[in-house]
């Protein structure tokens, strides 16, 4: 297998994250080679700078943790945070919509980013699965795809639940083999990650990750 560490967006979304603890997130990035640091979006411009001429991506979030900005807002997120350097942007449905059925809105929201996005980040849509039935995860990728996004995500990291293995399996069933599927949340393991890759992620957001690669377990929640 790849290295694990291509996997992972290195992630600190805490609200009282400090300048110094993005520096040293941004070093471990170049140190292990992650996929990414994946940050708030008032601390992109930051980590653009701090990763230039690193093959590590600056992701950021938009509409997070709840999703339940309007469209315009999380399409103004996203512009914003390219601007300052986010090459991927993570997009938090609007959860309240899909289970109302006010499917036509989910897909309106989602579209909205990943026009804003489209030629300059990767978008990624994060369901909330741990408020969702089976249904209503199948329905929310299926919609994704429909508006042209380039990954699933299971989760904030910060509602109810994060990523587990069956999730996972159903999402990669419901989008095929063409869409990344990114397990976030509770992953604190290299075993943990492994088992998500093995069931289809192709990304493994996690605050631990040089604790993943060192084949160690953090006790972090996301």
């Amino acid at each position: 297998m790849e290295s694990i560490a291509k996997y992972i967006d290195h992630t600190l979304l805490k609200a009282d994250a400090q300048k110094d603890q993005i520096e040293k997130l941004c070093q471990e990035a170049r140190e292990y080679g992650f996929a990414s640091v994946c940050v708030n979006p008032t601390w992109v411009k930051l980590a653009a700078e701090l990763l230039q001429g690193s093959e590590a991506k600056v992701c950021t979030v938009i509409g997070f943790p709840l999703g339940a900005t309007t469209s315009e807002t999380k399409a103004f997120e996203t512009k914003n945070a390219i601007e300052n350097g986010a090459t991927e942007v993570d997009m938090v449905i609007n959860i309240g919509a899909l289970k109302n059925g006010n499917l036509d809105v989910v897909e309106q929201d989602i579209r909205a980013v990943v026009d804003a996005a489209k030629g300059k980040a990767l978008t990624k849509v994060i369901i909330e699965t741990s408020l969702l039935t089976d249904d209503e995860k199948v329905t929310a990728c299926e919609l994704s795809v429909k508006a042209g996004a380039d990954f699933v995500k299971t989760s904030t990291g910060f509602s109810t639940g994060g990523a587990t293995v069956e999730d996972i399996r159903l999402m990669r069933k419901t989008v095929g083999p063409n869409i990344g599927v990114k397990a976030s949340g509770g992953v604190r393991s290299a075993e943990d990650a492994k088992q998500m890759i093995e069931a289809g992620a192709t990304r493994i957001g996690a605050s631990s990750g040089v604790e993943i690669v060192k084949g160690l377990t953090s006790d972090s929640s996301y």
